[in-house]
This record gives C-alpha cells, structure tokens and sequence, in this order.
C-alpha cells in the first residue's frame, strides 16, 4: 500500500491505490478544487495519475509555474478545439507553450481575419464554461495513426510517423475533441478562465521555408483576471515603448529593404552609440584589455579548422573570389587567437587580454529579424582572455564583477545568472567539460552569487555565464556571457611556453559585456521610453530663443556647452518658445535651455528638464557643473 510523502517531510499512507486527486482531497478539499496537476517522484503528471508504490508526492495549483505552464497548454487545446468547432474544415499541426503563453498552428484555406480571432476567442470561453472532463488516453502507434486518419488529421499522422516507435503515444480528449500530446493538462475546462489571443501570423511547417505555410495564432493565458489585465496592460505600455517607434519620433536609425537587418544609424542614432562604446572602451582599458581590430572576410578553411563552420556555417555569408572562398566572420574569436599566435608567449604574458568591437554578419531568416533586437550586421563588444588553468576562477570573478558594475550605470540593478551547460553538438571531452563547467561555477559562488544552471545550453565550444538584465516592466534579456573554452585554442595551435619550459595550450575565455551593441540599445531605448539618462541623451540640452535678439548670445552659449563636453544644440527658429519646447519635449531632450531679454543681460540660461520641471535662471558656468555632474552619475540614483 503507498505511503506518500509531501514536500514538508509529512507522509499519508494509503490501504489502496490512490490517484493524486485524491491525495490532494486527503489534504483538504480546497487544494482539491485547485489542483491543476501534480509531481510524483519528480515526474509531471495529471491528477487523475494513478499512484500504486511509496512515492514522494506535490499538488501543483495555479500558485506553482509549472502549474501556469499546464494551463497555457491547456488553453492551447481549448484554442484547437474551438477552431476545429468553428472551422470543421482546418487541420490541427502543434501548439506548444511560450513564454508567457502558447500558439498553436493550422492548415487552412484562407488566413484567419481579426474578425476570427475575436469569433474563436468567444468560443473558447463557451467550451470552457461548460466544465468538460479531460481525458487521457494511452494508444499504440497503429491505433494513433488509425484515430488521425479516421479524423482527417494529415498533419497528426506525419508527426506520429516521426516519433521514435518505443515512445508512449498519448492523447487527451474533451468533449467531442481529441489531440495528441504527452500532458498533462487540466483535469477540467473550467480551470481555463483568464486568456486572450494576441495575433495571427504565418508559420512554415516544422519552421522549414520549403514547406507549406500554415497559420499561427498567438495567445496568453494566466491564473485569474487580474494576472491577465496587468500582462495586457504591460503589453500596451511596451507597445508605446518599441524601440522602433522611439527611433522615429528621435530621427535615431531606419532599416530599408536594400539592406535586410542592417541599420542606417543617423545623427543622432549615432551620438547613443558612439556614448556607449566610449563607455566600454573606458571599462576594458581599466581592466587591462588592448584594443585590436581584424579582418571582415575569413578564408573557410581557418572556420573549418576553429569548428564554427561545423557548428555554425547555416548562418554565415560567404564571398568566393579568385577560386578561394571567404567567410564572413559571424565573431572574432578565431581572429584574436590569430594575434595571440604572433610571438612567443609566455607564462609571465598571461593572462593576454584582447578586446574588439567586432562588425560581424549572421544570416538570421527574414521573419526571425526584429529592428534593432535581431539583425544581420551587428557590433559585438567582443573580447578574449587567454590565461592559465589556475588564472581562470580568478578571471572569471573579475569580468562578473565588471558587468554588475556596468549595468548598474546604465540603470539595471537586478541581474540573474545562469550557468550553460554542454550541448550534445559540442567540441572537446567530457574532462575538458568537467572542468569548464566546474570553474564557472566555483567562480559565480566566490561571490556569493545564486545561479541556476541550464543543461544543454551552453555553446558548442564551451560552458557559459549568461547574465539576464530585467527592464522597467520586469521583462528578462539576456546580454552577457562569460564562455570558456579549452578546444579552441587546442584547434588553432596556441600555445604558451609554461614556467618549466614546455608548450602548454592556453584557456579561452571568451566574453561580452553587452553582447550586441545594437540589442543592448533597444534594449535602453525601451527601458527608459527613450528618456534616456542624460550621459547616453544624443542631445544633452537645447538652447532657444524667443526673439531674434538673443540669437548671437544663444550660438554663444552652445558653443560653450559644447566646448565642455555637452552635446549641445541650439534653436533659433522663428518659432514660438512653447512651440520650440514642446518639440524638444517629445523628443525627449534632457535639458531646454531658455533665452530671453532678462537672460542676455545678466548672462543667465532658464533652465527647464524633460519631465516639464522648472529648475530656474542660473549663470552658464553652474549650469555647466550641473549637467557634468548628472553625466558623471551616469544611471545611478544615489
């Protein structure tokens, strides 16, 4: 008989076996309402699990993750079924869970109108309200193939036909609808109670180009009401915030079809990004860093030898020319192991740091490109530490610590750390792994540092920290990595000359504070709603007149501003100044300078902020020390 033992060490023991609804009842007949699912020995399963031996049992309820995550699969289901309801004739493919909520993708004749998408979602509140049962099923692989065929469900059969033949084939069935899937899922339709489709879009089946292209429609789904509005709202707030539209409204960059994900930086684009390459370059200087530049064509064969172009070669450019033929690079750390290389290294060397902002090139899909956020010529703030096996946990801490630091001047105080694991396409053996892996993690807990670990998905060269910033709106982006590598440097032939004279191969630390300067960028631009701090502002203050006769003392002014470092402009438009300031406003200009009569004569500036403060009149010079010291304070608020 099964004893069950809870989270909290307390055990119930069962005279027969029980299935975890009634585990969860035993406990108390408000956990019963609220099971959605639960966790027998670590294993995902649906309430009606039947548990027969001792195991360690937990209810999962919509207060859990992984018990949203069943409810936005759940919901995908219900988004099936009420397609199928309304549109007999469109086949089911896949609707997997993302993040925060789920899609699901068809096969029909016509693309699905918004009309339809408001007439599918009043549906699927219908099904839901009814309460129906969810039901599991377990089949073999004839019967399942038989069920689809019977149904008309072609693209079902394809995707049984490719399951491995001694996997479990499950469906699940609510009312008159059935769909494959492992689960499990809410025991009840009821559960489903806040969602809301987002948007339809084309889809390629299985993601290949060369196939048909089928329909997917987007949705969000979450515990309750209140959950769900304060997600949309979010939603409507980073709408506002698209770092596209901030560009127009600040005349920042454009993307035209004549080059797909490549920027056109303008003015003004380019005075932010210049502003955060200083930045770095400042940061890598102190840490010891020499700046370096390579080239932008590769001969194949050194991405041959380096294993990008095993790992890799699906998404570089490639030139031929005078019957050679040349990659463009996708990153530089082949190219900084070329430098390494010249001359005789030795132990006394090391650690040899090297740092670039390297134009690289990345053949992302059209549909995959995204402004400034996924590109297909980017900037890496790229970098590589070369060092001794026992240089590396002391390297690793150091570049952590710099990345807190410089993230906290760009205003993001919280960061979570995530260790990488090895992928099964990787580089190197399973040694070599172990002790990547291991100094990675030595080096996050030296700093008392929490992190979780993602198995799998560390590069194929090596282990990785990824550093994951959260925005204004709680939303995660991961910048940051810190990779270390053995094979490379092995692959290429580096080597350094250790202190008892022999040849030993140097460890690769590859690393990146920003990762793309351009994804960062959006990144701030829709952090601040671009009211960006006035160090990164690409115009830090506006100078206006009311009349023409404080114009010469308005191009006096500017001049000085920009004399000491402010970037500066200036206004003298026959414009009224209300006019003038809300313009600037818009904007998002840190700082509106007003010239008036009264001002010329005591050579005085008003000084007005973005947020529409009046912070008075004031001599040019301690104006001057005001904006330089904001500069200085950079993203802090202390």
């Amino acid at each position: 008989m099964p004893v069950i033992t809870l989270p909290d060490g307390s055990q119930k023991k069962f005279d027969v076996p029980v299935t975890l609804a009634q585990v969860a009842a035993s406990i108390g007949s408000g956990l019963a309402k609220a099971a959605i699912a639960g966790k027998v020995n670590g294993k995902l399963v649906d309430v009606f699990f039947l548990i027969e031996s001792d195991a360690d049992v937990r209810i999962l309820t919509d207060k859990d993750p992984e018990g949203i995550e069943i409810i936005r699969h759940s919901t995908a289901h219900l988004l099936a079924h009420a397609v199928k309801s309304l549109f007999p004739t469109a086949q089911v493919t896949i609707g997997p869970v993302i993040e925060n909520g789920f899609y699901y993708d068809f096969a029909f004749g016509r693309p699905f109108s918004v009309d339809d998408l408001a007439q599918i979602e009043e549906k699927m509140h219908e099904i839901a309200q009814k309460g129906h049962v969810v039901t599991r099923k377990v089949l073999t692989r004839d019967e399942a193939i038989k069920f689809f065929k019977d149904l008309g469900e072609e693209y079902k059969v394809r995707i049984i036909q490719d399951i491995p033949e001694d996997e479990v084939l499950t469906i699940y069935q609510q009312d008159d609808f059935a769909d494959l899937c492992r689960g499990p899922h809410v025991p009840n339709t009821a559960m489903l109670k806040a969602f809301k489709l987002t948007k339809v879009s084309g889809a390629y089946w299985r993601g290949d180009s060369s196939n048909e292209m089928l329909q997917r429609i987007y949705g969000t789904a979450w515990k309750d009401k209140k959950a769900l509005d304060d997600y949309l709202k979010n939603l409507e707030e980073a709408e506002k915030r698209d770092h596209r539209k901030l560009a127009k409204i600040m005349d920042l960059f454009h993307i035209q079809e004549e080059a797909p994900g490549m920027i056109f930086w303008h003015p003004n684009g380019w005075a932010i990004y210049k502003a955060i390459k200083e930045y770095i370059s400042g940061k890598v200087a102190e840490q010891g860093y020499e700046e370096v530049v390579t080239p932008q064509i590769v001969d194949i064969e050194l991405w041959k030898k380096s294993g990008h172009w095993a790992n890799f070669g699906e998404e570089m450019f490639t030139v031929k020319t005078e019957d050679r033929t040349f990659a463009v690079k996708p990153m530089s750390c082949p190219c900084h192991v070329q430098i390494f290389k010249q001359g005789l290294k030795s132990y006394r060397d090391l650690p040899f740091k090297l740092a670039e902002f390297g134009c690289v090139h990345r053949n992302e899909l059209t549909g995959a490109m995204h402004g400034l956020m996924r590109v297909r010529q980017l900037t890496q703030d790229d970098g590589h530490i070369f060092c001794t096996e026992e240089q590396v946990q002391e390297q690793a801490s150091l570049f952590i610590q710099s990345v807190i630091e410089a993230y906290r001047d760009f205003g993001f105080d919280e960061i979570i750390f995530k260790l990488a694991t090895r992928p099964d396409k990787r580089l190197g053996s399973d040694a070599l792994w172990d002790n990547a892996e291991g100094a990675l993690a030595k080096a996050l807990s030296s700093l008392g540092l929490a992190f979780e670990t993602r198995p799998g998905e560390g590069a194929f060269y090596g282990p990785k920290i990824e550093f994951h910033l959260k925005d204004c709106l709680g939303r995660m982006w991961q910048c940051a990595t810190l990779q270390l590598d053995y094979a490379m440097p092995d692959r290429l032939e580096a080597t350094y000359v250790a202190e008892d004279g022999t040849r030993k191969t140097p460890v690769m630390l590859h690393r990146a504070i920003l990762g793309s300067v351009e994804r960062f960028m959006g990144i701030l631009l829709e952090h601040y709603a671009g009211k960006l701090p006035v160090w990164l502002a690409p115009t830090q203050a506006v100078v206006m007149n009311i009349t023409d006769k404080q114009a010469d003392f308005v191009a006096e002014i500017t001049q000085e501003l920009k004399k000491h470092g402010v970037r500066a402009k200036s206004d003298l438009r026959n414009e009224k100044i209300g006019f003038k300031i809300r313009e600037h406003t818009i904007e998002h200009v840190p700082y509106l300078l007003v010239v008036g009569d009264r001002e010329v004569e005591s050579r005085t500036v008003s000084v007005r902020t973005k947020d529409g403060s009046d912070l008075g009149v004031m001599p040019v010079g301690k104006y001057i020390e005001l904006i330089n010291a904001e500069i200085a304070r950079r993203g802090r608020t202390e």
